[in-house]
Order: structure tokens, then C-alpha cells, then sequence
């Protein structure tokens, strides 16, 4: 339950105490501040509370983003504040200091806009929202509130709602072909008191149905995989638009969005491997490699936001010059959709599925995918290069957690940190690189169950303690967890494609997807300002050298048939370390009220 209490005398009709409870306030009155600060000690502290002027006027959409969005603990409009659990002493003490200023006297211009004041002089951030074009105010007189009303009258408050439902960057497929009509599905489903989790997991239903379909193999499948597959992304655009729309953001829902996008393109990945099995044709590891070079796409992506989220003299040339290109409307498309983002690039899997084969639409993903993951990181280098931004500590903890280095990497790294000082800068990623480019290369170059890959695994295991012996706060150091994520991925790939046995390469799928899945976790943790998952589970599975190093052992050790069983092993109990330690921590976040978040996404 919420509480408004109303301060001042109320406006003979005015509809402010109606648009409250149709927001699910309860009301209280209060004619003077000394009234007011008793009714605020009266509310329990756990629940949200508001000021609100009596003389209002204004939208109720207004009101709605001004008092119940769940992710500020402190947040106003002209005429009224709001205060959640965790903003509640702030308030409390801000309307203590007031009422003895005031000496509780009746009110007589806005108690909520003094006490907002009273709290910026503290330093207290409160969100104010953007309004645009509805309105908001405490009219001063009979004149002034018969302008605020006809302001009102002139602006479609709901038109307003559904428009701002709708992402502000997308990409062109969103923007022009989904949003028009999914905002409205959306707004549909708020008015049957359906949640954004809820259509969140019927998004994961129906892609994981176009899975299905795909694996049947036969053309009247992959023409229902392709429909469902857009079925699902046009959900995947609604669960977004009606949090937006009905301001229901919470943790849970965050994580679920994000993980739910990559389990469902992944999941049809492996529809289509086996559809295409069914036919008589492999393109497992075209599946395992589309998955690979696509999970490191978003790795660099999330690494070189990390390393620059806080970063500060954050300026560069190319950067100045990629403002400049987004001035430009056309540019603004083009650049948008030649990174391949997940509107785009889940259409041309979809068309390409229902007009072509898996093979084809594997070659195409592979293409589009590895020019947009040239594109963007040839800018961020450019980029990383050009600037003068220095890093912050949280920036360099931030990439070390998502280097994901278990105890041996992390043994070497602290022996070898006094060694590491007299290091060039750009030491961490080129050791980085030729270490993973080694265990990769040796595993491809020589016959399997050869010795010499765990020779070039140790070697790994080296270079990686190297990589992050010191701080990673270099230019380039945030591109030392893609190539960690490339050259541990690509191992497991090489040694199942070269095991050339039955079920080798859907294993390597299996556990290769498994540890993606502790790796998206891990970011979506570090941005939910949650921390890197305990120490204990990614000891529990061996960091991303111990893996490495354990795979390449095993592939000496075993014959092909048995190294599958034994990476399937892996991959079983890999995920189910991670998804339990997972699945735990963000529901026990959830229920705990961890700050609501909404992340808007990547648009790759």
C-alpha cells in the first residue's frame, strides 16, 4: 500500500484525490506542515509515501511518473515528492527542519515544492522525470488554474503514455516494423493486469516453440520457426513497452529480459542444428561458432562500457566525429543497422530459415555478425586510442570480474605483480590475445589427443595470471575479457570439431552455452550494482584457464567418444552450478527489495 497526503485545502473540483487512488494511493489531509509531519511518522516506514499540493493540476500520467516508478528512492513533479523505504529519513528530516522554519503554520504556497528544496540543500538526489509535454503545477490563482486545465485539455495524456512506452534508440526493424503495433499490445495487456515477467516468459515459450519447429528439419517447420521466431521478438518488444507503460520495473525482471534473449537465439541456434541433422546435413559447429562469435560481440561490448562507465576526460576525435554522424538522420540508420542488432538480425534469421536452409542462414549470421563485430570494435579502439580517459578503480575491478579468472590465474597473477609493474601498458591484452591465439591455434594445427595443446593450455594459464597481474586501467585493457571469452570458446570448439565423432560438437554447444550463461550473469550482477558472483562458485568451476587447461587434458587422456561424454558431463554440471547459484541469488535479490532496475538493453 502507498500513502498521499494531501496539504492545504482542498479545490472545490479538482480531480487530484480521484487520480491518487486511481493510482492506488491512500489519502490522507493535512491542513499545515505540523499536520503533515504527523501523518508522515504515521505511515510505516516500509511503504512509499508522497506529499502532494491540493491545489494540483496536471496529467495523471504526470502524477504516475512523478510518484510510482519503483526505481528512485526519491523522486518529484511540481507539487508533489515521494519518498520509498529507502528515501524515507531523507524526507523525514527534510519536513522535520521545515516544520520548525514554517512553525506549522498554514500552508501557503506549495509545503511539497519547499520540502523538494529543503532536500536539494541537503545534497539529496530526488529524480524528476521528464515530462515533455504533459503538465504539471500548483496554479497560484482561479486564473492561473483555469490556464493549467485547459493545458491539460489540450494534450491527450494517454497518446503521451503510449508514446513514451516505446524505447527511445532502436534499432530500424524495431522502430519502423514492431513498435507501431506492439505499444499497443502492450497497453493491452495493462489493462488486463498482465506483468512484464509474464509476457517476458511467453516470449521464451514461443521462441523455444520455433526451436521445436526448426528441429523437425522439414520446410513447412522452418516456416513456422521463422513466423514464431518474429512472434517472439515482437513479445520481447512488448514486455519492454509495458514496463515502461505501467512504470513495472523490478530486478527480477531485469535479469529475466536479459538472460531470456540470449537463451531464446540460442536455443533456435540449436533448433536449427538438429533440423538441419534431420536433412543429413552438420552445421553444429557453424551453431557453436555463430554462438561463439556473437557471445563475444556482447562481451566487447559490455567490457568496453564497463571500462568507460565512470571514466573521466572521456573525450575523443572519434568520438567527436561519431556525434557529429549521428547529427545526420540517415547516418543514424545506417550505422544502427549494419551492427546487425537483434531486430535485424533476428528478421534475416527468420526469413532466411522459412526461404533457405540452416547452412545458408548460418553462413549469413556468421558474415553479418563478423563484419558488425569488426565494425564496432575497430570504433572502440579507435576510440580507446584517441581519448585521454582515466579509469577508475571500479572500471578496472569491473573488467577483472569479467575476466573471470579462477585460482590459477589468480595464484600466477599475484606472484607475478611485481614483474607485471615494469610492464609496457599495453601488456595485458596483447598477452592476452597471444596466449588465447596459441591454445587455439595448437589445438587446430595438430592431431587430436596430442600432448602439445595442454603445452599451449599452461602456457594460457600464464599469460592469462599476466594479463591481470596489475590493474586493468590501459587504454585497451577492456579488451582483455573478449579474448579470454574467444580463446576459451574457441578451444572447446576446435577440439570437438577435430574429435570427429557423433555428438562431440552438440556437447561443446551444450558447455559452451552453460558457461556463456555464468558469463552474462556475471555482467548483468555488475550492472545491477550487485557484484561479481561469490568467489566460491567460479573457483567451483575452474575459471575460464582451469576449463580451458581441463579440456585440452581431457582430450589427451580420452578417446574421441569418451571426450564427448566427458564434455557433456562438464556442461551438466557447469549449468547447474550456475544456473542453481544464479536463480538463487536473483529471486532472493527480488524478494529482498533490491532497488528496481530497468535496463534498457543492448540493441546487438
Amino acid at each position: 500500500m502507498s500513502t498521499a497526503i494531501l496539504t492545504g485545502q482542498p479545490v472545490p473540483g479538482s480531480s487530484i484525490e480521484a487520480d491518487l487512488r486511481s493510482l492506488g494511493f491512500d489519502l490522507r489531509i493535512a491542513t499545515d506542515a505540523a499536520e503533515a509531519e504527523t501523518l508522515l511518522a504515521e505511515v510505516p516506514g516500509d511503504e512509499r509515501v508522497a506529499l502532494v499540493d491540493a491545489r494540483f493540476v496536471g496529467h495523471v500520467h504526470a502524477l504516475r511518473l512523478g510518484l510510482t516508478d519503483p526505481r528512485f528512492p526519491l523522486a518529484a513533479i511540481p507539487g508533489a515528492v515521494t519518498a520509498q523505504p529507502a528515501g524515507r529519513q531523507a524526507l523525514t528530516r527534510a519536513m522535520a527542519r521545515e516544520n520548525s522554519a514554517g512553525g506549522g503554520t498554514t500552508l501557503v504556497d506549495s509545503l511539497a515544492d519547499r520540502i523538494l528544496s529543503a532536500l536539494g540543500t541537503d545534497g539529496t538526489h530526488v529524480h524528476r522525470p521528464e515530462l515533455g509535454s504533459l503538465v504539471a503545477a500548483v496554479p497560484a490563482d482561479p486564473q492561473a488554474r483555469n490556464e493549467a486545465r485547459q493545458a491539460v485539455a489540450d494534450v491527450d495524456d494517454e497518446a503521451v503514455r503510449l508514446k513514451s512506452a516505446v524505447k527511445s534508440r532502436d534499432g530500424f526493424f524495431t522502430t519502423y516494423c514492431i513498435s507501431p503495433y506492439s505499444r499497443y499490445i502492450a497497453r493491452w495487456c495493462a489493462r488486463r493486469g498482465l506483468t512484464p515477467n509474464q509476457v517476458t516468459t511467453a516470449s521464451l515459450l514461443t521462441a523455444l516453440i520455433a526451436a521445436a519447429c526448426a528441429a523437425t528439419g522439414t520446410r513447412g517447420g522452418f516456416v513456422a520457426a521463422g513466423v514464431l521466431l518474429i512472434a517472439s521478438f515482437v513479445l520481447d518488444c512488448t514486455d519492454g513497452q509495458l514496463a515502461r507503460y505501467s512504470l513495472q520495473y523490478s530486478t527480477l525482471g531485469a535479469w529475466l529480459d536479459a538472460t531470456f534473449d540470449r537463451a531464446k537465439e540460442y536455443a533456435y541456434y540449436a533448433g536449427l542444428a538438429l533440423g538441419a541433422a534431420r536433412g543429413g546435413d552438420d552445421v553444429w559447429a557453424l551453431a557453436l561458432g555463430a554462438m561463439v562469435l556473437q557471445t563475444c560481440r556482447h562481451v566487447v561490448d559490455f567490457s568496453f562500457n564497463e571500462a568507460n562507465h565512470d571514466a573521466t576526460a572521456n573525450t575523443s576525435p572519434t568520438a567527436a566525429l561519431s556525434d557529429k554522424l549521428d547529427s545526420v538522420g540517415w547516418t543514424v540508420w545506417v550505422r544502427r543497422m549494419i551492427v546487425l542488432p537483434i531486430g535485424e538480425r533476428w528478421a534475416m534469421i527468420a526469413v532466411l530459415t522459412a526461404a533457405t536452409t540452416p547452412r545458408i542462414t548460418f553462413y549469413a549470421l556468421l558474415i553479418g555478425c563478423a563484419f558488425a563485430a569488426t565494425y564496432t570494435t575497430a570504433g572502440r579502439v579507435l576510440r580507446s586510442l584517441t581519448r585521454r580517459a582515466r579509469r577508475t578503480d571500479r572500471a578496472a575491478g569491473a573488467l577483472a570480474d569479467l575476466a573471470d579468472n579462477g585460482p590459477l590465474a589468480q595464484g600466477l597473477a599475484e606472484a607475478l605483480k611485481r614483474a607485471a609493474r615494469k610492464l609496457p601498458g599495453f601488456t595485458a591484452p596483447v598477452v592476452a590475445l597471444l596466449g588465447g591465439l596459441a591454445v587455439v591455434l595448437t589445438a587446430a594445427l595438430t592431431d587430436f589427443g596430442g600432448p602439445w595443446p595442454i603445452v599451449a593450455a599452461l602456457a594460457y594459464v600464464l599469460t592469462s595470471g599476466l594479463a591481470v597481474a596489475r590493474p586493468l586501467k590501459g587504454a585497451l585493457d577492456w579488451l582483455v575479457p573478449p579474448f579470454l571469452r574467444a580463446a576459451e570458446y574457441g578451444t572447446v570448439l576446435v577440439l570437438a570439431a577435430k574429435a570427429d565423432v557423433h555428438g562431440a560438437l552438440p556437447a561443446a554447444f551444450g558447455l559452451v552455452a552453460a558457461v556463456a550463461y555464468h558469463h552474462y550473469d556475471t555482467v548483468y550482477r555488475i550492472r545491477g550494482d550487485a557484484g561479481a558472483p561469490p568467489a566460491w562458485l567460479v573457483r567451483s568451476i575452474g575459471g575460464h584457464e582451469g576449463r580451458t587447461l581441463l579440456v585440452t587434458v581431457l582430450a589427451a587422456l580420452l578417446t574421441a567418444s569418451q571426450f564427448t561424454v566427458a564434455l557433456t558431463a562438464l556442461a551438466v554440471a557447469v549449468a547447474l552450478v550456475v544456473l542453481v547459484e544464479s536463480i538463487r541469488f536473483w529471486v532472493a535479490a527480488h524478494q529482498g527489495g533490491a532497488p528496481a532496475v530497468h535496463d534498457e538493453g543492448e540493441t546487438a
